[in-house]
């Protein structure tokens, strides 16, 4: 029989990847969306078929991570021997506007599921995705073994998530893990995070549509990864004998300043006539600098990432050139990437 896997937040930017990794690994796939009034599944309209046809593997459903009964039902009717949580109120400044339902949702959200998990008395492998945002102000490099210092309602609501995975694999001897995966990025990223934000300002100037690109604070550093690598890592996790923790990150740090240079310089453009400081966009606490020693997940699993800083700014650029009809060829100054850009 094929294994079977429940994605939390499927239609997210690592749910989509993640779909899509095991389902080529010929994984049952069952993925978890939230009722609205609007489609929100652009990331994985490619993977969805007609369930009534033979031979799908890929499922939907409508649960909402406040509502306990459903995640019970759902577990009692699908019957995964994988989980992969990866649902969340995931955007760090949104958390100081909104830090009660990011708490519910990243939170006791998580706990919702393993105490769902642990009434269903079947064996089932747990993923929790954490966030390199619990190291908050904790010195680089972040490992491990490093005390989180989270500071903003998003890492604060993700360490809780961390410690009560911790404390139902202990307490329960639950096979569940924490992956705490610095930032990663893709075409699929939300257009709110400050890679889509750069990318698509760009190519916004260079149509004409405007004259200027907003940020807040361009000094802060981050560990930028390509997200369908940080994907198969969740799954070399539950692969194991032995459930554990795993940071997971590249190990290099660049600026979001390194971030917006890197965007125009491919497409010959200064930046410095381009870019604005908007105030809106400063967070309450900052976190100057996220590290990480992946150094673990590299002996352990096996995993190390492939993409460079660089190529995955033209990777994610490209993708948004395609989009709004611009071939990259004629914007670019460096040759296009031969890679596939989802």
């Amino acid at each position: 029989m094929n294994p079977v896997a429940l994605i939390t937040g499927v239609t997210g930017q690592d749910g989509s990847y993640l779909a899509e990794f095991l389902l080529a690994k010929g994984y049952e796939v069952h993925g978890t969306m939230r009722r609205s009034s609007s489609f929100n599944t652009a990331r994985i309209d490619h993977l969805y078929r007609d369930p009534h046809e033979e031979g799908v593997r890929f499922f939907l459903h409508f649960v909402d991570m406040n509502d306990p009964l459903s995640l019970v039902r759902l577990l009692e009717t699908i019957q995964p021997t994988e989980v992969y949580n990866l649902a969340a109120q995931s955007h760090v400044r949104v958390s100081f506007d909104m830090p009660e339902y990011t708490a519910e949702t990243v939170g006791l959200g998580t706990l919702r599921l393993l105490e769902a998990m642990r009434v269903a008395r079947a064996p089932m492998r747990f993923y929790q995705a954490g966030s390199s945002e619990m190291f908050g102000a904790a010195p680089p490099p972040q490992s491990e073994g490093t005390v989180f210092c989270p500071q903003s309602p998003y890492a604060a609501a993700k360490a809780f998530a961390h410690w009560i995975t911790t404390q139902y694999r202990q307490g329960y001897g639950m096979y569940a893990c924490n992956g705490i995966l610095f930032n990663h990025e893709s075409p699929r990223r939300g257009g709110t995070f400050v890679t889509r934000k750069v990318t698509t300002g760009v190519v916004d100037i260079l149509a004409g549509k405007t004259e200027a690109l907003y940020l807040g604070n361009i000094t802060a550093k981050r560990d930028w990864g390509y997200a369908p690598e940080y994907v198969e890592a969740m799954w070399l996790m539950l692969q194991q004998d032995e459930p554990d923790d795993y940071v997971i990150a590249t190990g290099e740090s660049h600026s979001v300043e390194d971030l917006v240079e890197a965007a125009f310089s491919l497409v010959g453009l200064d930046w410095h006539r381009y870019l604005r400081f908007d105030e809106r966009y400063v967070r309450p606490n900052e976190v100057d600098e996220l590290r990480g020693d992946a150094s673990k997940a590299r002996e352990r699993l096996g995993w190390a990432p492939r993409t460079a800083f660089q190529e995955l700014v033209q990777i994610i650029l490209e993708a948004d050139l395609r989009a709004a009809g611009i071939e990259p060829a004629s914007a670019l100054t460096v040759p296009a990437l031969e890679v596939a850009t989802p």
